[in-house]
């Protein structure tokens, strides 16, 4: 069957997806796409999954992917973060059976990614990625798509993306940040970006950036020419965005507890999407936000839902208003709405006006992601510091870790195989082998279950002889 490409793909396979849910770490599984879909979402994408490890592990295979399969769940695409053509192409093979196209995850501007060489720490390695989607394109029998961050230049970026279009990406979803656009320093997405990489390029073209309502969908489909419109944060506060509603938040809570009991995920995902959706009203009711950190079945998650619900309705029938005005919010907080960030300040002032002209002695995140240029250190490294004066936080007189020979994490440094310790684990229950360095003893334990088994069955020769002497007639 012939592989479908570019808007032929996106209208036939994608059915003309408009409103579009982002890949997120932890938080896009299976059970917060179907609630998305209720409620607008037209197309939806797996959390990033990590190729390596997706090529190495099974159980990671089943867990993120094959264990998730559901009919109502398409069109869906599968993104990876990758290196590696060859482990990229592996990857997605396993996975093309389970999706409808593949995406090259560029966008990921956290330290994790940093450390691992991925995501939009890529986006300088034009070669690399022409060879990687190449490649793909070549072997993998759905469409490659990719999720790019923007350069500070328009040209660079509309170069960028036409190298990607010629490589083989048949739909590129374009996120109006740069890499250091994250954070407390996010900021506003550029649309000027996104309309001239629509303008130049032949593929479908996905805006991702400033969508908190669906009227933000609208306004930027119409001022940037662009295809559909992806959202992450706007969803996570309000699952109901591409429907235009706001619905109460213990509405969408009950609702998405629901589907997770039909589809279960890990309990880590539910409470972080429920500090999502409770984000405001948690400032508000602050004695929750402890319980939720703390509960651990769903029964106890659908309770303080309840209870959630049963304080906001008394506001409701005493005539407040949620506090809308101690807030800002445009709604009651026990509405679903976006939380927006507030504006970057200049180091050096406050609430607009200057301050004091005295040496500042923390930049909020300034270390970060950092290369040790700077010479402040976080309110969390100051404690640190304080508590251990002599601990170093300069990132360039710090060892560096070699890389575990199998995932690229740092490795134990008195690990026998060389590998960090999930690795070894394995290795080491495979071999039956110890590794005293990570604490692993399978040889150990399983010589000393074996002479344990010996000393059993002696004795219970030792036992049978003895009984039988026992039970013996005496001799006349």
């Amino acid at each position: 069957m012939t592989k479908l490409q570019g808007f032929e793909f996106w209208r036939t396979t994608l059915k003309g997806a408009r409103y579009v849910v982002a890949p997120m770490v932890d938080q896009s599984e299976l059970a917060w796409r179907l609630l998305s879909r209720r409620h607008g979402a037209e197309l939806c994408y797996t959390p990033m999954l990590h190729a390596q490890v997706f090529v190495r592990d099974p159980n990671y295979r089943r867990e993120n992917l094959y264990n998730e399969v559901c009919p109502e769940d398409r069109p869906l695409i599968a993104q990876f973060c990758a290196n590696d053509p060859e482990v990229f192409v592996k990857a997605a093979l396993l996975a093309q059976d389970y999706c409808d196209a593949i995406d090259l995850n560029l966008g990921c501007p956290q330290m994790i990614a940093k450390r691992g060489h991925y995501g939009a720490f890529l986006q300088e390695e034009w070669n690399l990625l022409e060879k990687m989607l190449t490649l793909g394109n070549e072997r993998i029998s759905v469409p490659l798509t990719c999720k790019i961050r923007v350069f500070s230049e328009i040209e660079k970026t509309v170069e960028y993306a036409k190298m990607l279009e010629k490589a083989g990406c048949q739909l590129l979803t374009v996120h109006g940040r740069t890499k250091e656009q994250k954070g407390a320093m996010t900021g506003i997405a550029s649309w000027e970006h996104i309309k001239a990489v629509r303008d130049a390029v032949n593929i479908p073209v996905f805006a991702n950036g400033n969508i908190q309502h669906l009227s933000d969908v609208q306004r930027c489909m119409d001022e940037t020419g662009v295809h559909g419109v992806m959202s992450a944060e706007g969803n996570l506060h309000n699952p109901a965005l591409f429907e235009g509603t706001s619905p109460p938040v213990w509405e969408m809570a009950e609702e998405y507890l629901e589907v997770v009991q039909q589809y279960p995920c890990s309990l880590s995902y539910v409470r972080a999407h429920l500090f999502k959706l409770w984000h405001h009203t948690l400032q508000i009711h602050q004695e929750l936000r402890e319980e939720l950190a703390k509960v651990k079945t769903l029964s106890g998650m659908a309770q303080l839902n309840r209870q959630l619900k049963q304080r906001c309705q008394e506001e409701m029938d005493k005539g407040q208003e949620g506090q809308k005005s101690v807030n800002g919010l445009p709604f009651p907080h026990w509405i679903c709405q976006p939380y927006v960030r507030p504006v970057p300040k200049e180091p050096g002032s406050e609430n607009g006006q200057p301050r004091p002209q005295v040496k500042v002695a923390c930049v909020k995140r300034a270390l970060e992601d950092s290369d040790g240029t700077t010479e402040f250190l976080s309110k969390n490294k100051q404690k640190k510091k304080a508590r251990n004066p002599h601990k170093n936080f300069n990132l360039e007189q710090k060892p560096k870790y070699i890389r575990c020979e199998q995932c690229g994490n740092p490795k134990g440094n008195k690990c026998v195989f060389s590998l960090c310790r999930g690795c070894c684990k394995k290795a080491a229950f495979k071999a039956t082998a110890d590794c005293p360095g990570h604490g692993l003893l399978f040889k150990t334990k399983h010589e000393r279950a074996l002479k344990l088994k010996s000393e059993e069955s002696c004795g219970g020769a030792v036992n049978g002889e003895s009984g039988l002497q026992t039970g013996a007639e005496p001799v006349a």
